[in-house]
């Protein structure tokens, strides 16, 4: 059965293209329309479940095939759930490959003074100034939910982090922790700063090497600040950092991937905090 209008749908039944609900989702692909509703659209089964895990998602729109190929998130969606065609759970998709499930979530409202308050003692966050690629935005909030990082920092002229193509690369860990959106990054560090934080920047000529942040990284809430793809940060960020490290090339390759170099620095942070908490217990 399919409906053209809202006045008689029910959950779990077909609906089409010109369907109020579908209309208003479609529009979810343009930050502006994100913006403006305060919904984003999360696709793809780990990102589905993620978000309702954590009670984000307001319906879900799905195609028999998905329906079918994901039967345990289907019993536990808890939300309205549409039957949609292929056709239009691609027009819902931000990404190359649709997977036929895309959850509409409610976006969160997460704020920058309440979300660095609550960072432990000696805690880590990430911070990414102009970041450009949604896989890599996704990849470094998925690498910082991994290596449990309090928080992610959206600053500057980065990439929307309710971009589905960020969604999607996340893994589902945009719902794991705090992504944060802050227009300014300048007022970010200096956030940071009053907040007592040592703030990281990463740079080919930091004075500091990976390899001798120990001390650094020890005692204090940490703050990486990673960089654009191919311009790094910008001069005036970097020169209001504690420190500026740098990862050390051995071999031939001209530099890392954003993504790769976010991972061993927030994997330091982390090798830092649960040495501290072993050698506590111990």
């Amino acid at each position: 059965m399919t409906s053209t209008g809202a006045a008689h749908e029910r959950p779990g039944e077909s609906i089409s293209d010109r369907n109020p609900r579908v209309v208003s989702a479609l529009k979810l692909v343009r930050p502006a329309e994100r913006r403006k509703a305060g919904r984003f659209l999360a696709e793809g089964p780990n990102a589905v479940a993620a978000a309702l895990a954590r009670g984000a998602v307001i319906e879900l729109f799905a195609t028999s095939k998905a329906i079918e190929k994901h039967e345990a998130i289907m019993g536990n969606a808890g939300c309205p759930v549409w039957i949609v065609s292929e056709r239009i759970a691609k027009g819902l998709s931000e990404t190359v490959t649709p997977q036929g499930l895309v959850a509409v979530c409610e976006a969160p409202a997460a704020r920058l003074d309440h979300t660095l308050a609550k960072v432990p003692p000696e805690g880590f966050v990430a911070v990414l100034v102009d970041v450009n690629e949604p896989g890599n935005a996704g990849t470094i909030i998925r690498v910082a939910d991994a290596a449990g990082a309090a928080a992610v920092i959206i600053a500057g002229e980065s990439v929307d982090p309710l971009n589905g193509k960020v969604i999607r690369a996340a893994a589902g860990s945009s719902f794991h922790l705090p992504v944060v959106r802050a227009a300014i990054a300048g007022d970010v560090v200096e956030e940071l700063l009053r907040a007592r934080f040592r703030v990281l920047a990463t740079s080919a000529r930091g004075e500091l090497s990976i390899f001798d942040v120990g001390e650094v990284l020890s005692g204090t809430r940490v703050a990486w600040l990673f960089g654009n793809e191919a311009h790094g940060l910008p001069a005036a960020i970097a020169d209001r950092a504690t420190h500026a490290v740098s990862i050390p090339i051995r071999g031939g390759a001209e530099s890392l991937n954003l993504a790769t170099a976010a991972t061993l620095c927030l994997y330091e942070s982390a090798r830092s905090l649960h040495g501290s908490a072993r050698a506590q217990a111990g």
